[in-house]
């Protein structure tokens, strides 16, 4: 009979283990950072400036704008990008308190914005060494690869904060409604 116990006695330790063990195996083991989702979705209104900025300055290759206006335009988006570039460092910084997902969008801006760098520095080329010549098809492919990357930077940087925002949701119905989690 004292076996017996010891045996009920085991198995409950055993069980309590995997209690606490399945505890502990959470989603919310690896918590948002505040910071970085704070940051992000500065981010995210910063690339939807800079998006705006860049289709703006497209769409002047299907008017009469004058090399001044695509000057101050580029100037503004250059402004943009390297504000934008501060911003992807003070994300970078907050990178070791992040969540999985967010480092994932830190990670995925750099390579946007890198290219962003390349056809600005080439379309602020192009308009310093020829002024008069903004309508060539190079210029153009600049200047809509260059609107092009602004879109799809926009376009995954809110994709990241939505994801967030909606995980926060399902997170907080989950406490809520009291729904086990694993």
């Amino acid at each position: 009979m004292n076996t017996r116990i010891v045996k009920i006695g085991t198995l409950a330790s055993v069980l309590a283990g995997f209690v606490w063990a399945s505890s502990t195996v959470n989603p919310v083991q690896n918590p948002d950072s505040e910071q970085a989702s704070k940051l992000l979705a500065e981010a995210k209104a910063m690339a939807f400036q800079l998006k705006e900025d860049a289709q703006t300055m497209e769409s002047y290759t299907r008017s009469n704008a004058t090399w001044e206006s695509h000057a101050a335009a580029i100037n503004q988006i250059k402004e943009r990008v390297n504000a934008l570039g501060r911003q992807a460092m003070k994300l970078k910084d907050a990178r070791n308190t992040a969540s999985p997902w967010q480092k994932a969008a830190i990670d995925r801006i750099n390579p946007f914005l890198d290219e962003l760098e390349g056809y600005t520095e080439a379309v602020i080329e192009n308009v310093n060494k020829h002024p008069m010549l903004l309508t060539t098809p190079e210029y153009k492919d600049y200047l809509e690869a260059n609107a092009d990357y602004a879109g799809d930077l926009a376009a995954m940087i809110a994709d990241y904060v939505d994801y967030g925002r909606t995980k926060q949701r399902l997170e907080h119905l989950s406490e809520k409604l009291e729904v086990p989690t694993r």
